[in-house]
């Protein structure tokens, strides 16, 4: 019986000097990039703009750019597409796409955007949640031009993991489309 008692109060002395633990704070990977540093991307397209230095340009067939960010995993596609009697059809197909994502999204916001010196108007969106593409965009003249933008990463969409990223882009995205200008 004493040697019962004996190890019960030692066990429970044992077990009431041990510390509390306490749950960790949420919080976001620590992920750094480099500024941003920006230039003219000049072709021969309809339209340019200033692209991030660290964004690797590859043009596919009728002006449609990809903004490769290696050590992102991500790419931010650019599509090209002359207005022809049809401006309300791509209108809705731009936003169509947006909508698209609402399965995963948590939220959409729409930004309209006005360049009125320039001639560019459009609309920036940014997805929330964990939806394919974080940011997409379209500007238009309302006569000739019309550009499409969106960022897909070549990873699992997990917004915790990505957010940093997704975040560094969009900046690059508002950059692209407060910098195009009709040729």
């Amino acid at each position: 019986m004493y040697r019962f008692l004996f190890f019960f109060l030692i066990s429970i002395l044992i077990v009431a000097c041990q510390s509390e633990s306490q749950p960790k704070p949420k919080a976001f990977l620590r992920l750094e990039y480099a500024s941003p540093s920006y230039d003219t991307l000049q072709g021969n397209c309809s339209f340019a703009f200033e692209k991030n230095k660290y964004a690797l340009v590859s043009e596919g067939a009728h002006c449609n750019l990809n903004l490769d960010y290696p050590s992102m995993k991500a790419t931010i596609y650019i599509t090209y597409m002359p207005v022809k009697n049809n401006l309300t059809d791509l209108l809705k197909d731009a936003q169509k796409l947006t909508y698209e994502h609402t399965i995963k999204a948590t939220n959409i916001v729409e930004q309209p955007y006005i360049n009125e010196k320039e001639k560019v108007y459009g609309m920036f969106y940014e997805v929330d949640g964990n939806a394919a593409s974080q940011s997409q965009f379209y500007i238009t003249d309302s006569i000739k031009h019309f550009v499409t933008g969106s960022i897909y990463f070549r990873v699992r969409p997990n917004y915790d993991s990505i957010y940093p990223a997704a975040i560094y882009l969009k900046k690059d995205i508002r950059r692209l489309m407060e910098t195009t200008h009709w040729k």
